[in-house]
């Protein structure tokens, strides 16, 4: 049985008794505490928590799901793997602990004729929660399993929880017994590799608190509605109903290595090694494949980082295997086409994957050639002085470098029998961060403990938001913090977050800023508020200041936003759309959008480009905006079913999370998105648009800044002085600027490289003198000192051979000269065939050099050249050559 048909029959079946399905979430997770969605029940969390009421009592999805704390173990075992589909069936006080029981009895043993997946019953054995007597009941009485394939657990494997005080429950394991082949008999708590875990049911019945582990935390009581969270591992089922040995034999991953196979000559059984790389590639690939589908790109953090590495060890992997060209567009081919029929977004949008895939590849063959080099000359370097341990500063060189994930770095190593000096790196790396002042800005979830958000939600409801047709509403106050604290009263001074039960302030969210204003009290009391989140979905929570007087929990209020900040973000927001729009038209839909950010006046855009925009493109695109403008194009919005938009043809955002009803934005016959922000009525209204430039953010992502309005008027301006005041300068009309200016720069740099000859040549005329000045150590001429700042490293590396070329006679000879350029100290060394015989070599010097200079270096025996981040220390420089010299000599 296929993979897709085990899909069809799950959803099918749960379908027919009353489950309401689900389409998977996308792997992105819609929770700041997860990168990437690990688990089948995530999406359904926040009803579990009770953050959110359930709009269904049963449902039932398969969803994508990606872990990667085994990564090193993928491949290596025939269990583990990145990227899996979780099938799950859910109660929300529904049906419970026999309900769940039958309907898992009745889908894996019921025939393939009715629909069921055909396993025989005497083959799959149960395990229950030690003290769970009414599931084993349940099993025995009711099912009929026989009570010597019941086994009872502790709460390790059999007790569920979050992880967290709140909801959990005994489970019961359905486990599938693969025969003596798979090792000796006695159920699964002697063999979980004979009798594997093929589907797990989690009963929610109580509540936890605080602990740490699985099983240290204390079980405070009784939920008040019991509900049910099942998993079935799709990839396991398949391998069991397909009969293969393993998931890497499933039909989803087995074409994959046969293409690989292809691809490098090998064959899939012919050795360990080989083995091993097979499988990674299979899942890499695949996972690589589902997570540009939804949305992520690679890059240095987060789930960039997690995409990145995956697919440099593949890609490492098949060059391990002998591939020598680009192998990833035809392997993601083979992924697209087997997982396309289960989800067929991957086939609509199979343009950009392979956009993003290649690109990201062709980066990393041109790190890994140039990287693999520097770190193979680092490992040689740490074995032959008798370490063992690569230092952080070249793991960091590595990953700063030419890209060399850590993980890559610690896996070549390893191959090689070395450890890396990890702490290190993570030092350099935060050093590195912190010059940077890399964008650390956290998730608005406020001072507060969500907890606080949740209690108003439970008791007054969602906030009604009015913004789109109000920009001022009467309203009530429904809950009140103070410095983080829930408080019936603030007082003037007071920082605090205000819930309302209806308010026109559009809270932060879709790339939009929040809006500003202020809420005055019936009483006379003011808050100005300069920000507005939704810490919990459906709440949003004004921040901001008392400014006069008090005010209260139930209050009646007059929310009223700053109207000019609002219409300068929704002229921002509704170019964000148009620009969108012109630049699919021009690059085609893999410029699809990555995330943006609409402020007063001003907008940035990110979309998919494995490439920079040319500037022709870019001025076409910024010319098509200005013209639609002028059209004098309604806006519109209206909320449909999804599935309606979409047919319409209405552009989602990659990782963003939308439920069944959905709002449209139509911008005449030219735009048409799925977006919750704040638009202007009329294209007419934004006056105009300035593209101010595109630039990299990341492998394959590129972002577009603008402004708009007044505000691009007023850059127009700016720029129409700057070229008034050049053209007075160089005495031409505006369009004779570009030739003139051309002509300056040329002349500057013929001038320029008039002055570096004339330096070059006094430098060499020193030369002579050098070579006259040479120190004699046990017999060996050495020419070691400085020369005048300034000297550039080709310069300096000519002088250093023509002195070692002017050390005549036959006498060895070492020639090592230092100097300072653009703040940073350079040396080049040089030794002669003599020298060299005696086991002088330049190499070895240069290390010497460069480590006093706080730097690094290297070359060949004859000539080697380094530097360092120490101008003071190049005299010590020049001591520790005499030193070696003398050693050596």
């Amino acid at each position: 049985m296929e993979s897709a048909e085990i899909r069809r029959r799950w959803l099918r079946f749960f379908e027919e008794r009353g489950h309401t399905v689900v389409p998977s979430a996308s792997l992105i997770a819609d929770d700041p505490t997860l990168l990437l969605v690990p688990a089948g029940m995530v999406p359904f969390k926040p009803y579990f928590l009770g953050e959110v009421k359930p709009p269904f009592d049963r449902a039932t999805s398969v969803q994508k799901c990606v872990r990667t704390p085994d990564i090193e173990e993928v491949g290596k075992t025939t269990r583990h793997g990145t990227f899996f589909q979780m099938c799950g069936n859910f109660s929300f006080g529904d049906y419970f602990k026999e309900g769940a029981i039958k309907y898992a009895w009745e889908l894996l043993t019921g025939s393939l004729e009715d629909g069921g997946f055909g396993l025989e019953a005497d083959r799959l054995w149960i395990t229950v929660y030690q003290e769970d007597d009414e599931a084993e009941q349940i099993w025995r009485d009711v099912i009929g399993v026989p009570a010597e394939r019941i086994q009872r657990l502790g709460m390790g494997p059999n007790f569920w929880s979050m992880g967290v005080p709140g909801p959990c429950g005994p489970c019961s394991e359905i486990n599938y017994d693969r025969g003596p082949e798979f090792g000796v008999e006695g159920g699964p708590a002697v063999n979980d590799e004979r009798y594997v875990e093929i589907w797990n049911l989690v009963f929610m019945q109580y509540v936890r608190g605080a602990g740490e582990g699985k099983e240290s935390f204390p079980i405070l009581g009784d939920l008040p509605s019991k509900n049910i969270d099942t998993g079935l591992g799709l990839e396991r089922l398949a391998m069991i109903l397909q009969g293969v040995q393993n998931m890497y034999e499933t039909d989803t991953l087995r074409v994959v290595m046969d293409r690989a196979t292809e691809l490098t000559g090998v064959r899939y059984g012919q050795a360990h090694d080989t083995d091993v790389s097979l499988r990674v590639v299979a899942d890499h690939i695949r996972t690589s494949v589902m997570l540009i589908g939804d949305g992520v790109t690679p890059g240095n953090e987060g789930r960039g980082y997690v995409l990145r590495r995956i697919m440099r060890r593949a890609i490492r992997n098949m060059r391990l295997m002998g591939a020598t060209g680009p192998v990833v567009a035809e392997l993601a081919d083979v992924v697209i086409k087997t997982m396309g029929e289960q989800y067929p977004e991957l086939i609509s949008d199979r343009k950009r994957i392979e956009t993003v895939a290649i690109a990201e590849e062709t980066a990393f063959l041109k790190a890994l050639s140039g990287g693999t080099n520097i770190l193979d000359t680092a490992i040689t370097e740490t074995k032959s002085a008798g370490g063992s341990v690569l230092p952080g500063d070249k793991a960091f060189l590595l990953h700063d470098t030419w890209g060399f994930p850590i993980d890559l770095t610690l896996e070549m190593a390893s191959e090689q029998g070395l450890s890396v000096d990890e702490e290190g790196f993570r030092r350099l790396m935060k050093e590195q961060r912190d010059r940077a002042k890399a964008d650390a800005r956290a998730k608005k979830t406020g001072h507060a403990d969500l907890s606080a958000y949740r209690e108003v939600a439970d008791r007054s409801g969602s906030t009604e938001f009015t913004g789109y047709t109000q920009n001022h509403n009467e309203a009530t106050v429904v809950g009140l913090l103070v410095d983080g604290v829930p408080s019936p009263a603030a007082t003037e001074g007071d920082e605090v977050e205000v819930v309302l039960d209806r308010t026109p302030f559009y809270a932060e969210g879709g790339g939009q800023l929040a809006d500003t204003g202020r809420i005055r009290a019936d009483s006379g009391a003011v808050i100005e508020i300069r920000d507005v989140q939704q810490p919990v979905p459906g709440v949003s929570v004004h921040k901001g200041v008392v400014q006069v007087g008090e005010v209260t929990v139930g209050a009646g209020v007059l929310a009223q936003i700053d109207l000019v900040r609002r219409r300068a973000i929704a002229r921002a927001h509704s170019a964000t759309h148009l620009t969108h729009q012109a630049l699919r038209d021009a690059l085609g839909p893999t410029a699809a959008q990555a995330g943006s950010e609409n402020a007063p006046g001003r907008f940035r855009f990110d979309f998919g480009s494995p490439a920079a925009v040319p500037g022709t493109v870019l001025t076409d695109v910024e010319q098509k905006i200005n013209e639609v403008l002028a059209r004098e194009l309604d806006v519109t919005a209206e909320v449909l079913p999804i599935a309606e938009a979409k047919k319409q043809g209405a552009i989602a955002e990659f990782g963003e999370k939308y439920g069944e009803r959905v709002r449209v934005v139509t911008i005449g016959d030219f735009s048409k998105e799925l977006c919750g922000g704040t638009h202007v009525h009329n294209t007419a209204q934004l006056g105009l648009v300035k593209l101010l430039g595109e630039s990299s953010i990341g492998s394959g992502v590129r972002r577009v800044e603008a402004l708009v309005g007044v505000d691009a008027y007023h850059f127009l301006a700016r720029e129409h002085t700057v070229v008034a005041q050049l053209t007075e300068l160089v005495k031409g009309r505006p369009e004779e600027l570009p030739d003139k200016i051309s002509g300056m720069l040329a002349k500057l740099k013929d001038a320029e490289k008039e002055i570096e000859r004339f330096r070059a040549e006094k430098v060499l005329q020193a030369a002579a003198g050098l070579a006259e000045s040479a120190a004699d150590i046990k017999g060996v001429a050495l020419v070691a000192g400085t020369v005048p700042e300034g000297t550039g490293a080709d310069d300096l590396r000519k002088l250093v051979l023509d002195v070692r070329q002017r050390i005549g006679g036959g006498r060895p000879g070492v020639v090592a000269l230092f100097t300072v350029a653009n703040g940073r100290p350079l040396t080049v060394i040089a030794t002669n065939e003599a020298a060299r015989e005696r086991g002088i070599k330049a190499g070895e010097l240069v290390r010497t050099a460069a480590k006093t200079l706080g730097g690094g270096g290297g070359g060949k025996d004859d000539v080697a050249q380094g530097g360092g981040q120490n101008p003071a220390a190049v005299q010590d420089a020049v001591e520790a050559v005499h030193r070696l010299v003398g050693e050596k000599a």
